[in-house]
């Protein structure tokens, strides 16, 4: 990157100042950070100003609804139930030892799981984080886990998607835009929509769970068993 691109950036307000040395500008991991940041976002389509207002916004504290022009909108569901967790690089090291790559930092921050709030790493997700932790101790690698969650992310898009239609074609047209009613029917139908998911997939994996195991064992098994018969 060249110094009139960290210059623009500055200036645009995507960047803080570095720290000056007489006539030496550093840049430390948190600019990298910021950078790696704003590089997915313009990956995903954002422009830089969108960027800057994103930015502004996190850094003031501002709600996304304000940002977005909702502030004081009608239909108040709580969408978002997920707790940030804020962390050190330290602490992030920590958690995954040895697994903190820049590969696996770029395809977090690309994925939103990551974000830079000055020395701080932010993970969007207390849950996720905790159970991608709990992966890692098991042996799974983290760049598999990463991609384990791009998958899922992809499969979890498609279910929100079918649900969405069902409320579009068959219950909005009912509502009126205002009314308590209708963030009631909306906290319902999520509600309801988030229960039918979570017992789809616990009862996927528990068929999984049931003839995975028996299979994989059953074929290694049958391989290392003295004196098996082997076709052949």
């Amino acid at each position: 990157m060249t110094p009139r691109t960290l210059r623009f950036y500055r200036e645009r307000k995507l960047l803080p100042p570095p720290r000056r040395e007489g006539r030496i500008a550093w840049y430390g991991p948190q600019h990298l950070a910021r950078l790696r940041t704003i590089a997915a976002l313009l990956e995903r389509g954002h422009t830089l100003g969108g960027i800057a207002e994103l930015i502004s916004a996190f850094e003031c504290g501002r709600d996304v609804g304000e940002l977005l022009g909702l502030a004081g909108a009608t239909v108040t569901v709580p969408w978002q139930e997920e707790d940030a967790v804020r962390l050190t690089p330290a602490e992030l090291a920590d958690r995954f030892a040895g697994e903190v790559t820049p590969e696996n930092l770029t395809a977090s921050l690309d994925m939103g799981y990551l974000g830079v709030d000055g020395d701080e790493i932010v993970h969007v997700s207390r849950r996720l984080l905790d159970a991608s932790t709990a992966l890692v101790r098991h042996g799974i690698p983290l760049a598999a886990v990463l991609a384990a969650g791009h998958e899922v992310r992809a499969h979890a898009d498609a279910l929100a998607g079918t649900f969405t239609e069902l409320i579009r074609t068959h219950v909005l047209a009912g509502l009126r835009p205002g009314e308590p009613a209708t963030a009631a029917a909306l906290a319902e139908l999520r509600s309801i929509a988030k229960t039918v998911m979570d017992a789809e997939i616990t009862m996927a994996l528990d068929r999984r769970v049931r003839t995975e195991p028996a299979v994989w064992l059953g074929a290694h098994g049958a391989a290392d068993e003295p004196g098996s018969a082997r076709p052949g």
